[in-house]
């Protein structure tokens, strides 16, 4: 059979249920309780003059002289930073030729086994171009097989100094294809044949062409 549980019974004990009114009756007063004060904000200034209160300045260092002005670094060339904006106006303009060697694009290789200073006179123009070989609008395979059939023929002519001219790339959203393949089919496969190459002069071809020394 089953029981039904009571509840436990209220707790009944409350000893302070009636200290309020017995204070009152005894005239003891109840302090309320203060309301909070405002808290006082500080400027960072202040907080800047709290922190360094115990910090004083050394006399010695007001002596000190100044740090020599650094010389502008000069160039090979012997131009400054400071000339640079106006050589180049002088260049846009025309005034001034432009320094291919200083440009990314400018290219020079020479044979490991080579002395003296045959890639200055190749640079400069001094030796005779005796042969020329344009790869406008050739492929890629198609201008492998001319650049050997042209060095083939070279050689067999014994000519010394020739030129290729392979463009810029600067149409095409590759970049330069064509002339990175030549750099490398000149100072690899043909690399016993060549002696040197260099990017050719302005009036030559500049950027897009090299002029080429074969041995």
């Amino acid at each position: 059979m089953s029981t039904k549980r009571q509840s436990p019974e209220p707790f009944q004990y409350h000893p302070f249920e009636d200290l309020k009114q017995i204070m009152t009756r005894k005239g003891v007063r109840i302090c309320e309780k203060a309301a909070p004060s405002p808290e006082k904000t500080v400027s960072e200034e202040e907080c800047f003059r709290a922190a360094m209160r115990d910090v004083f300045e050394i006399e010695e260092f007001r002596k000190l002289p100044p740090p020599p002005k650094k010389a502008l670094p000069v160039r090979k060339n012997g131009q400054t930073e400071d000339e640079t904006p106006g050589i180049l106006e002088d260049i846009v303009l025309g005034k001034k030729p432009l320094d291919l060697c200083v440009t990314q694009e400018y290219v020079e290789w020479v044979n490991h086994d080579v002395k003296g200073d045959i890639i200055r006179k190749l640079r400069e123009g001094r030796l005779s171009v005796q042969d020329c070989l344009d790869l406008h609008g050739f492929t890629l395979e198609g201008a492998e097989t001319e650049v050997d059939e042209f060095l083939r023929e070279s050689l067999k002519k014994r000519r010394r100094c020739v030129k290729i001219i392979h463009g810029r790339g600067l149409r095409s959203p590759k970049g330069p294809v064509l002339k990175e393949a030549l750099i490398k089919w000149l100072s690899s496969r043909h690399r016993r044949n060549v002696v040197a190459f260099v990017t050719a002069r302005q009036c030559d071809g500049g950027l897009g062409a090299l002029y080429v020394l074969l041995r």
